[in-house]
């Protein structure tokens, strides 16, 4: 397709050397951060044991989104990904609104992480203020991202591969006290102990499908990191296979020995579930390690959401939709601009960490995650443009990657896609979710009907 190798063009210049073992380390970086080890004590909040539901209906909606992106990426790696698909078979609107909302939701998740980061290290020295924690950790992953993309790829390996180890052994740990020692008040009794396995109702159960998506979010960026894959087809379809077994194995093994030693109603919100269940069963140290891992996680994650926006402002730029400073490179092939206004969120996060530091993380949460979900929408809807306009201008010819049980499965990703992002409106926590997205989506609008539609006839015309 001549329009698309077009938008491939035009966003040459990284540099391709990222492994497909990294690509798949960047996956599930990103999916195992705060949404896991601190979203999930919210979401148990909601559901009570029921969360278990929560974390599966979110699962299906990440497998059926991966299967659709997976099947475009193959086809078009490229840096803009899902956005840049959106403008070639949406329109340009849509590929700009995806783009910046996506943009602008990863940059407050970012500072959503590095907030995590300061209630973690809060555990160790309780006296020291959390902005001081941002400060230094932010400064340590910006120097990292504008390195080079093969120092990120490294760096992110080695925290995946920290969350992964930590995770099984808590697994393991679990299952040998829940199934093993059995000490008293552990067990799967705790399940319906409290009020039985639904004591919120089935709304409660399905409210807490809003956080098991925001914990699943950045499965994404391994779209967005193909482009600069070393061999990008190999590495997306690796990426696909592998990691949405292990994220199902991960979260749901994790929490359900989670419930089975912390009864849900002590679950808080003052330090990670994950470290309550150490401290329960009483290993000495194990709460320190498990916040540590806890702690690496969200760097993981932050580092995984720098490296994306500025990939996403990087395609912005190259496309003509915001300063084409955003679009220099480096020497070492870094978007530096791009990642240096990829910051803003750090600075949101100290601002809101000096304004109102306890129940700031819920607060970022809840304002961030509406960019997020309207890109996985977005890029539901995009399969279906891509699929039908694919048989039209390629009759005959197989995708090296096919999304299964199209149209349907596309279709009822998006249908239950756009189910939780209503949802949030009728939920108190999440409820200015939806009143300061919607705005934003007009403004955006608004701004490209005014400025850059102009801009890019005048181009055509030229």
């Amino acid at each position: 397709m001549a329009a698309f190798q077009d938008i491939q063009q035009r966003e040459t210049g990284l540099r391709q050397q990222l492994s497909a073992a990294q690509m798949v380390m960047i996956a599930i970086g990103g999916a195992i951060g705060t949404g896991l080890f601190m979203g999930s004590a919210f979401a148990i909040g909601f559901a009570g044991p029921s969360v278990l539901v929560s974390y599966a209906i979110g699962a299906l909606i990440s497998l059926l989104l991966m299967g659709c992106l997976a099947e475009m990426t193959v086809a078009h790696p490229t840096s803009g990904s899902f956005g840049a698909y959106a403008e070639h078979y949406i329109s340009p609107l849509a590929g700009f609104m995806v783009r910046y909302a996506y943009w602008a939701a990863v940059v407050l998740a970012v500072g959503m992480e590095v907030t995590a980061i300061g209630i973690y290290m809060g555990y160790w020295f309780p006296d020291v203020p959390r902005w001081i924690w941002v400060v230094v950790f932010s400064g340590a992953l910006v120097a990292v991202n504008a390195s080079s993309v093969k120092a990120f790829g490294q760096v992110e390996y080695g925290f995946s591969m920290v969350k992964i180890i930590a995770i099984v052994a808590f697994i393991l740990i679990g299952a040998w006290v829940v199934f093993g020692s059995q000490p008293q008040g552990i067990g799967f009794f705790n399940y319906t102990a409290d009020g039985g396995f639904f004591p919120k109702g089935l709304w409660g159960t399905w409210v807490a499908v809003i956080i098991a998506i925001f914990s699943y979010l950045s499965l994404e960026a391994v779209a967005v990191a193909a482009g600069e894959a070393e061999d990008p087809k190999r590495a997306i379809t690796r990426a696909f296979r592998t990691t949405m077994a292990r994220l199902v194995i991960f979260y749901l093994a994790t929490i359900a020995l989670m419930l089975a030693i912390v009864p849900w109603q002590q679950a808080g919100t003052d330090k990670s579930p994950f470290v309550k269940v150490m401290e329960i069963i009483g290993i000495p140290g194990a709460a320190s390690i498990i916040n540590f891992v806890v702690l690496v996680a969200a760097l993981s994650a932050m580092n995984s959401q720098l490296y994306v926006t500025s990939r996403m402002m990087f395609s912005l730029s190259r496309g003509g939709y915001a300063p084409s400073v955003f679009g220099r490179l480096n020497s070492r092939g870094v978007p530096v601009a791009a990642i240096a206004i990829s910051c803003l969120g750090i600075a949101v996060a100290v601002a809101v960490n000096l304004w109102k530091p306890e129940g700031s993380l819920l607060w970022m949460m809840s304002v961030s995650m509406f960019g997020a979900m309207f890109t996985w929408f977005m890029i539901f809807v995009t399969h279906l443009f891509f699929r039908a306009r694919w048989s039209r201008e390629h009759p005959g010819q197989r995708l090296q990657f096919r999304m299964w049980g199209f149209p349907l499965f596309t279709l009822a990703g998006a249908a239950l896609m756009l189910g939780v992002i209503v949802t949030t409106y009728f939920t108190e926590v999440f409820h200015m979710t939806l009143l300061t997205g919607l705005p934003f989506l007009g403004l955006l609008a608004l701004v490209y009907a005014l400025w850059y539609r102009p801009r890019a006839q005048a181009r055509k015309k030229d």
